[in-house]
């Protein structure tokens, strides 16, 4: 297995547009990484400047200590696993899987045993016979992984490779992926806008938004932890619920106020807000739909003005206003109340976060 190193990276194209700046990571042997962002941010492009298949504009790429820069993509010993499934329709599972195998003039019984292993880990042996046409879209991708999996690469590059899957296939590969990965304690890194698969999978998520990273951590600690408004709104699901409000000191106490609404903080966030000189100043209120409750102290109670509602069995989402300000709650199902009519919510304040109007950091970051 392989760690791998991005230095300074950067990616220009020759009309000028710079679709990934100043990218600097360090990839762990066996770690399973995952570059999360939305469409245009940068990611797939540098998976494929990982792989060879997109050339680096400048900075360098370090794989086991060695200088990647002008090396072909065929001698970096990764492989590649795309949206598509890339099989050869006339070809069997099985010669499917062994092919690359044959093109490296790997021996006949290496090749038999390391095929009909990777099989085994992915449930596909009763298939090995079979041609692609014959195959539904799971089956299909499993092949895909497979005939990577063979080659025994020092890491593993996927690029979206659930995204061509209805909703349930995608859950039972990611739980296949993540039983992969830990069975064959490879180097995985992985790209997807989904950040369901995100925080899912990865050991670590990188998030990035215009071709730069903003933040790179442990799953549980970009979500709890964003370093900006941006990384907080598009990790979780639905979204965070971000509401401008003002900073106000009254009588020794801070509250944040908008419209007729006030929200006593806890002594944490006032003494952050007080040391950034926020006294008087408008910040962000993010607040997390699951972070509602239906009981709670009297001071912390708002008015929501319900718009529609979404029962899902376990939970019910209510979609309405906060004041002006649409928002997102999340509550047990029990919950009675319908559209048009208000409800009493009460926020976790011990759990809300704040960024500055402009730079959109995370106040309350640790």
């Amino acid at each position: 297995m392989a760690g791998l190193s991005f230095v300074n990276i950067c990616k220009t194209y020759k009309n000028g547009q710079a679709v990934v700046k100043d990218f600097n990571l360090d990839i762990k042997d066996q770690e399973f990484l995952v570059l999360v962002g939305p469409s245009g941010c940068g990611k797939s492009t540098t998976l494929r400047m990982a792989a060879g298949l997109e050339e680096i504009s400048s900075g360098e790429l370090w794989i086991d200590g060695q200088l990647m820069n002008m090396t072909s993509p065929q001698s970096r010993d990764l492989s590649m696993v795309f949206q598509s499934y890339a099989l050869y329709p006339h070809m069997t599972v099985y010669q499917n899987m062994a092919f690359s195998l044959k093109v490296h003039k790997i021996p006949k019984e290496e090749t038999d045993r390391r095929v009909r292993r990777a099989a085994e880990i992915l449930h596909i042996s009763h298939l090995l016979e079979r041609k692609p046409y014959e195959l539904s879209g799971g089956q299909k991708q499993r092949v895909a992984i497979g005939s990577v999996i063979v080659r025994q690469p020092k890491a593993y590059l996927m690029d979206e490779p659930l995204s061509n899957l209805d909703a349930s296939l995608r859950t039972q590969m990611r739980v296949e992926l993540a039983k992969i990965h830990k069975k064959l304690g490879t180097t995985v890194i992985y790209v997807t806008h989904d950040q369901v698969e995100a925080m899912t999978l990865g050991t670590r998520i990188v998030v990035m938004d215009r071709g730069v990273i903003q933040q790179a951590a442990a799953p549980n600690d970009i979500y709890e932890n964003p370093v900006n408004k941006f990384v907080a709104g598009f990790i979780g699901s639905p979204s965070m619920n971000f509401i401008i409000v003002q900073v106000v000191q009254e009588n020794n106490r801070i509250y944040l106020e908008f419209g007729k609404n006030k929200l006593f903080i806890n002594e944490r966030s006032a003494k952050r807000l007080a040391e950034g000189s926020y006294m008087g100043k408008h910040v962000w209120l993010g607040i997390r739909p699951e972070d509602f409750h239906e009981k709670g102290p009297k001071e912390q109670e708002l008015l929501l003005e319900i718009e529609m509602k979404e029962v899902l069995g376990a939970e019910i989402l209510f979609h309405g206003h906060l004041g002006n300000t649409g928002v997102c709650v999340r509550l047990k199902p029990d919950i009675k109340a319908e559209a048009g009519e208000s409800l009493s919510v009460y926020p976790d304040i011990n759990r809300i976060k704040l960024f500055d109007m402009d730079s959109e950091q995370n106040i309350l970051y640790i």
